[in-house]
């Protein structure tokens, strides 16, 4: 078997197995009633449908590729050559208040590149795909960046995260709405990527964010004709890094606002 069939096959695999766990998390949003609420941290929701979820998800990418490695965010794992790194449910505190906005992030890099991204909302039934060199697809339709070029008349997401201070991301929030960006922030960072790959959005930006939270987006942008920061700098895949994806015509202007990517050369 050819390295490119092997990557294809897994690139099936993560959005096969992205829609049964986007199934399951489905019916546990839909019955609430089993659903028990706790906290990582401050701010830092955790489910037991998380659990479940990600258990699903190991056992069947197990199944089909057992010489692969997993991290997933509930139960770790390790990181390697040939590896899944997975978001089981990314957008908890949504999910646990009763909000549709959520997903299962699956993501497969090989020797440390973003190579597969699966995405998958059960509650709109939309799947974000992408295999580096191949493109990327929303439904089966391929995703194009924005052609804004005017932060003007950009809509940007901006993410959050407690693992940097209120005084960090009100500087950010500044900086860029006096740039002229309208901003939002809709609490899943994996969609928040997504929708840069598809258009839907201009940017996405967060000071602090996990692997398994955009690596999966991280691809589709990419091969979008987007613009992603080098998130996997120094160690990134296990400790997370900032990121800031963008259009490709918004990317000097959004490093100026947001900071992100600052070391890049023009």
């Amino acid at each position: 078997m050819t390295d490119a069939i092997a990557v294809a096959q897994r690139q099936l695999a993560a959005v096969a197995i992205a829609r049964q766990a986007g199934e399951l998390m489905r019916r546990l949003f839909v019955d609430r009633a089993g659903i028990e609420l706790s906290f990582k941290g401050p701010q830092d929701y955790l489910t037991q449908a998380d659990a479940a979820v990600e258990r699903l998800v190991r056992e069947r990418l197990a199944e089909a590729f057992p010489e692969d490695q997993f991290y997933g965010e509930e139960t770790g794992g390790s990181f390697g050559d040939s590896v899944w790194v997975v978001d089981p449910i990314d957008g908890t505190a949504n999910f646990a208040r009763g909000i549709p906005h959520f997903c299962v992030s699956i993501a497969y890099a090989r020797n440390r590149v973003p190579t597969i991204g699966a995405i998958y909302n059960p509650m709109t039934d939309e799947m974000f795909e992408a295999r580096r060199g191949h493109g990327a697809h929303f439904n089966g339709k391929r995703m194009k960046a924005s052609t804004v070029s005017d932060l003007k008349l950009s809509q940007v997401e901006l993410g959050w995260s407690s693992r940097r201070s209120a005084a960090d991301y009100g500087r950010m929030l500044r900086q860029v709405l006096d740039a002229g960006a309208s901003f939002r922030r809709g609490g899943s960072g994996a969609l928040g990527v997504a929708y840069v790959a598809d258009g839907r959005s201009d940017g996405y930006a967060e000071l602090h964010i996990n692997s398994w939270d955009c690596l999966a987006g991280i691809v589709m942008v990419t091969e979008a004709g987007g613009w992603v920061n080098d998130f996997l700098a120094g160690d990134g895949m296990s400790k997370g890094n900032p990121v800031l994806a963008t259009a490709p015509g918004l990317r000097d202007a959004m490093i100026r606002a947001t900071g992100i990517g600052a070391d890049v050369v023009a």
